[in-house]
């Protein structure tokens, strides 16, 4: 089963995305995409770390070779916690690649949608706000936008949060 839970920054999102992993009572895979670029992000990084420390999680960092880590980890027996998306496009986004990132891109969706197993996906809702002023903030507004929608019509759920409550979008029937 593919979900994919959205929502703004400190929506509640990863705790409902996580609350929703560990009740499927599957072996869990908690694949992260974030990167230490400075001492606040690795301070972050380090206690999302011990909070999952003792709750039967099996960490992977994957801040590109998310399609990949999902192969490798994905299994019938498994719920697969991807967080966050939007990390991960903006590790790719930053090396100014189009055809690369086109490529990525293509790749993980062709991927998850063969992943056996559950495996739900956590990214942020960008595109609620004004328009961003920079070249590279639009194309990140604009590519995340692009993503989520792909998503979204190849999940079988489908989820946003907002204040910490969820609002099913898409559901199976």
């Amino acid at each position: 089963m593919l979900e994919l839970y959205l929502g703004g920054a400190r929506s509640g999102k990863s705790r409902l995305a996580e609350a929703r992993a560990v009740a499927s009572g599957k072996t869990l895979v908690y694949i992260a995409t974030a990167t230490a670029g400075d001492s606040e992000m690795a301070e972050r990084i380090a206690h999302h770390r011990q909070q999952r420390e003792g709750g039967g999680w099996k960490t992977i960092e994957a801040p590109e070779q998310l399609a990949d880590a999902i192969a490798a980890h994905a299994s019938d027996g498994s719920c697969v916690l991807v967080d966050c998306l939007t990390l991960w496009l903006s590790n790719w986004l930053m090396k100014d690649d189009d055809a690369l990132w086109q490529r990525v891109r293509a790749e993980f969706l062709y991927g998850i949608q063969r992943a056996p197993g559950q495996l739900i996906l956590v990214s942020n809702e960008v595109g609620q706000g004004v328009v961003p002023m920079g070249a590279l903030s639009r194309r990140f507004v604009d590519e995340t936008g692009r993503l989520h929608q792909e998503l979204a019509a190849v999940s079988e759920r489908v989820v946003l949060v907002t204040a910490g409550l969820e609002q099913v979008l898409k559901a199976p029937h």
